[in-house]
């Protein structure tokens, strides 16, 4: 059967396999070596995308110190968030108008420019509005890249090429802190501030991105004028937006308070006009609400959002265990990482052949949101003591279930559409995998915040009953110490609130005074695994009703 790639550059099939391996397969107007170099440009711009998100957290401190604005230093992070997850559902249905390739060529340029911007920032919200302009870019660059390579190899192969694909989300973990780590450290280089190149890096790489993918594809023909739902473009900011300040803001300000509810009226009326406006626009709607209707898209959407709680969630407090309980550098941290990485690359590649190979998605997402729920409920039962090798054990089993999840997910998402609706079912995925991971990680940093000052207190009580403890406390040289300092300044009132600020200072102090404090956090730390574990579990619940589909034109190797 006619592979989409034919259909839209009018590529006739060919009746038999080529006898030259150098000439286009059957059902792809490419050669194996242009199908790599497509790929490999492809790879590159997932690879931007994903990389800035941990090479930037890795930074922020020192760039938050340096434009002297440590207190709105979440206005980047978050306008860079939001504009990701806003594009991404239009960059899909865009694609599935205009064709790919001018999307990905656009978005990549987009965010090249975002990036140059970001490195001349004067000030934390001049950044927070650059970063917003490399988020309108980095929202088309998975999803073009995903359609791109379903344009181009044939179906029953997809699932090899986007499980290859997915893996760099892995391989983003270690190298962003690394990078960020390096560069935030050094005063300048030729010239430049150091955490500047956190974003001029981007330029050579984006840049071999473009070329490879502007020369090699040939593009795909767009499939004729369409309305495009502009007014649901603009309408859903404002009905995700202000439920995603309440979950980062909500503790401080209180659930009930005005603010609170206010963003809720803001978000409940945006999101009542949005869903009036999807379905006036019927089939040509940003999310088209027919889709809903779908038992295996609607499945596949919710197992998504759920399992993005997971993922976004572990992958970002293992970190807070290893530098903050373990007392490792980003740099150190991210090196750590490096098992979780290895699983979720190795799993993402073996999924990718298993589905080509099979056809076959419904086991290997069960077991991978099961082996997601297992890697994060063994976090939940590490402490100060625990032997290193064994959260490093625990990283393999997390990340071989996020390896499984991210490909078979998309692949349930592309097998449960028409065709000419792939690109949008792509996007809307990844779009709820984001959503649910940004809800999901604001809450997750409440559960953990919220208690710590009093579970910091009452670990520091219950060391004062502790020889070691009070040793160190009244030995005149560990008091006389300047590293030891901040504990006692913190001492004079109350301990466990004055540790909210700023806990760099655990690097430095007596290992007997920072005992309480590294308690106090591994038991807040404990409740957010254990609840991260609890969201995921629904999640495998969800994969297991999942109806397995196979697209009209995949052929296996079992038919």
């Amino acid at each position: 059967m006619e592979n989409p790639a034919q259909a839209e550059e009018g590529t006739p099939a060919s009746p038999s396999p080529p006898t030259n391996p150098a000439a286009p397969s059957p059902v792809s107007p490419y050669t194996q070596r242009q199908v790599l170099l497509i790929t490999l440009g492809l790879m590159l711009g997932t690879f931007l995308s994903a990389l800035d998100q941990t090479i930037v957290a890795t930074s922020m401190a020192t760039i938050a110190n340096d434009l002297k604005g440590v207190d709105a230093q979440a206005w980047a992070s978050t306008a860079y968030l939001v504009t990701v997850s806003m594009t991404t559902p239009l960059y899909g249905k865009l694609s599935d108008i205009y064709g790919r390739k001018s999307l990905f060529l656009g978005a990549t340029s987009v965010f090249l420019v975002g990036s140059v911007a970001c490195s001349f920032a004067g000030s934390m919200y001049q950044l927070a509005v650059y970063r917003g302009v490399q988020g309108l870019g980095a929202g088309g660059l998975v999803i073009t890249g995903l359609m791109i390579i379903a344009d181009t190899v044939p179906a029953a192969a997809r699932p090899k090429y986007q499980g290859a694909f997915m893996s760099v989300y892995g391989l983003s973990s270690v190298v962003g802190p690394l990078l960020g780590g390096f560069f935030s450290g050094q005063g300048s280089i030729l010239g430049v501030t150091g955490w500047r190149w956190v974003f001029l890096v981007n330029v050579p790489t984006g840049l071999v991105s473009l070329l490879l993918v502007a020369v090699v594809f040939k593009g795909s023909r767009s499939r004729g004028r369409q309305r495009v739902d502009w007014w649901g473009t603009a309408l859903l900011p404002f009905s995700v937006v202000p439920v995603l300040i309440v979950a980062e803001h909500g503790g401080n300000w209180g659930w009930l308070s005005s603010r609170s509810l206010a963003c809720y009226g803001l978000g409940a009326v945006a999101l009542i006009a949005f869903l009036m406006v999807e379905r006036a626009m019927k089939l040509e709607a940003l999310i088209p609400l027919k889709l809903f209707g779908l038992p295996a898209f609607r499945t596949t959407m919710v197992t998504a959002a759920l399992s993005g709680v997971g993922m976004y969630g572990g992958i970002v407090l293992v970190p807070q265990y290893l530098q903050i309980v373990r007392g490792q550098s980003p740099t150190e941290a991210g090196l750590m990482t490096i098992p979780l990485m290895v699983g979720m690359m190795a799993a993402a590649v073996f999924t990718g052949g298993a589905v080509s190979r099979t056809g076959r998605y419904k086991g290997l997402t069960v077991a991978g949101m099961a082996l997601t729920v297992a890697g994060l409920a063994l976090f939940a039962t590490v402490d100060v003591h625990t032997p290193l090798w064994q959260p490093v054990l625990y990283m393999v089993v997390f990340g071989i279930g996020l390896g499984n999840c991210l490909q078979t997910l998309t692949v349930s998402a592309q097998n449960c559409v028409p065709e000419e609706a792939m690109g949008l079912s792509t996007s809307l995925v990844t779009f709820f995998r984001q959503i649910g991971g940004s809800l999901g990680l604001a809450a997750l940093m409440s559960v953990l915040f919220r208690p710590l000052a009093g579970n910091i207190h009452d670990a520091f009580v219950k060391a004062r009953h502790t020889p070691e403890f009070a040793a160190a406390l009244n030995d005149p040289a560990v008091r006389s110490a300047p590293e030891n300092a901040p504990f006692f300044t913190a001492l004079k009132g109350d301990v466990g609130q004055g540790a909210l600020t700023d806990m760099s200072f655990l690097h430095r102090l007596d290992p007997r005074l920072a005992g309480p404090f590294k308690e106090g956090f591994v038991t807040s730390l404990a409740l957010s695994f254990l609840v991260a574990a609890c969201v995921a579990a629904l999640g495998c619940v969800a994969a297991a009703l999942l109806v397995e589909k196979r697209a009209p034109h995949t052929q296996t190797s079992e038919e």
